[in-house]
């Protein structure tokens, strides 16, 4: 029975990745960010996280509040073309469709201003955010099982030797595959603004982050078709094939070799769940500066690494790879931001920015991260028009160019280069209070993927994925003072 024996398991962990940012990181924490993407050099309360050193020159002393709320909508598709998927529906392509959504997305910025000094906090969702569900589950689960028919065929033919004259085929499978995931990561900031002369200024603060995934999982139902001159091993029909190995098992005269596969397929094909939650914690340190002189204010910071790991609490793992208690690393990667601003003329402000993860440099699960090179980049763009006292409209974009490689890639975690447009406005209702609105679309452009499965100790059947994704954003906030 060389070779008959499959092994059905698959890693049931998946990693959401940010509506805007980095592969563990969310910069979208304010809805100034949706209508005009290039913050790193703001000077107003948004600045409390996209440039907290700018804080030092808000207008006036005195407190400064902001409470935001988005709601974001990701599509993730994954195109998979692999020969043995044609025995479920007939087709070797299938497409798997993962909906993420996440309708509340808070979050608080604050500052207190007194003099040159400014004390600041972020509260926020700093990554992560939403939840995703496969119904179809992913075709790593499901290229296991389609190996199936073939399974039996190898079967059928050591079973020739035990029965002669006897034949077993299949040629078709199926499965109840579902799979669902959510990763959210908390963060809490706090630091402490100096304005050091008239033009520059520096921060240094820290992030309390804490991280709660939740994965829920099942294959049921896992069936073939058997098909034999001998009725006692098939009759064609699409049956449980966890129940049939076992009962083969049974035969009378089987050497025990045979047995004990047979046990081992039964195990291995038998219903499967998963219900696994994750949290941890780590801190992140703050440090920015900025310069403003007339016209003109540039702004740069950096949070350093983040040392994290997550440890599993688990209900149920019948896939053995979620052992409870266990720890995972899942460091939140360094990064690095400058941007600038320009009031080109009195209404019109332009403005530029920069970001750079350290992808390479943070700890992951199976050190993928062995698997980026160097890491994330993204260049911003944006303009804002007052065209009043009372109202201003704003527009921008943003190119991310991610630094993974195919060795990254997987169904369960893949990362996409992509161009978003923002655009939005708002409405200032008293020389105090601003309301904020904005709405963000990311155009993602598809990975192709190519490898060979192993079926054997020196056989391999193609696969090819193709992985997408579309994303969009919108919220609404107030901005306030007194």
């Amino acid at each position: 029975m060389k070779n008959s024996l499959l092994i059905i398991g698959g890693v049931f962990c998946i990693s959401l990745n940010s509506w805007a940012g980095g592969l563990l990181t969310n910069t979208n924490q304010h809805v100034a960010f949706l209508r005009n993407p290039a913050r790193d050099a703001s000077i107003e309360i948004d600045a409390a996280y996209t440039n907290p050193a700018g804080l030092a020159f808000l207008s006036g002393d005195g407190f400064f509040f902001s409470i935001n709320n988005q709601s974001a909508f990701q599509i993730r598709t994954i195109t998979s073309t692999f020969a043995p998927f044609a025995g479920f529906g007939g087709e070797a392509t299938k497409t798997f469709k993962g909906e993420a959504s996440a309708a509340i997305v808070p979050s608080l910025q604050a500052a207190y201003k007194t003099g040159d000094w400014v004390i600041s906090g972020n509260i926020a969702v700093t990554g992560g955010g939403g939840k995703a569900t496969f119904n179809r589950g992913l075709p790593s689960f499901e290229a296991p099982i389609s190996l199936i028919p073939s399974g039996i065929n190898q079967l059928g033919q050591s079973l020739g030797a035990l029965m002669p004259g006897a034949t077993l085929t299949a040629n078709q499978y199926s499965v109840n595959a579902y799979m669902e995931g959510s990763s959210i990561i908390y963060g809490a900031q706090l630091g402490g603004t100096y304005l050091i002369t008239d033009r520059f200024s520096a921060h240094g603060g820290f992030r309390m982050n804490f991280v709660k995934n939740n994965y829920i999982g099942h294959l049921l139902n896992i069936q073939s078709n058997p098909q034999s001159n001998n009725p006692v091993l098939g009759t064609g029909a699409m049956i449980p094939v966890s129940n049939y190995f076992a009962g083969l098992s049974q035969m009378p005269g089987l050497p025990d070799a045979y047995k004990n596969q047979l046990l081992g397929l039964s195990a291995s094909t038998a219903d499967k769940y998963l219900d696994c939650s994750q949290s941890g914690w780590g801190v992140t340190p703050v440090i920015g500066f900025d310069y403003k002189y007339d016209k003109l204010n540039i702004g740069a910071k950096y949070e350093f690494n983040t040392r994290l790991n997550v440890e599993n609490k688990t209900k149920v793992d019948d896939t053995g790879l979620f052992s409870d208690g266990v720890n995972t690393p899942h460091d939140i990667p360094a990064l690095f931001t400058i941007g600038a601003q320009y009031d080109i003329i009195k209404p019109v402000t332009v403005s530029v920015g920069y970001h750079h993860f350290f992808d390479s440099n943070a700890k992951m699960a199976n050190d993928k991260q062995k698997n980026i090179n160097g890491g994330m980049n993204e260049y911003l763009a944006g303009v804002e028009w007052r065209i009043s006292k009372l109202f201003l409209i704003s527009a921008g974009g943003q190119i991310t160019r991610t630094g993974v490689t195919d060795a990254y890639q997987t169904d369960l975690s893949y990362s996409l280069h992509s161009s978003t447009f923002c655009v939005g406005g708002a409405v200032n209702v008293t020389e105090k209070i601003r309301i904020n609105i904005g709405y963000l679309y990311t155009f993602y452009q598809d990975w192709t993927r190519e490898s060979a499965y192993p079926v054997g100790s020196e056989a391999s059947i193609p696969f090819k994925d193709v992985f997408g994704k579309t994303n969009k954003s919108f919220g609404a906030g107030v901005d306030f003072r007194f």
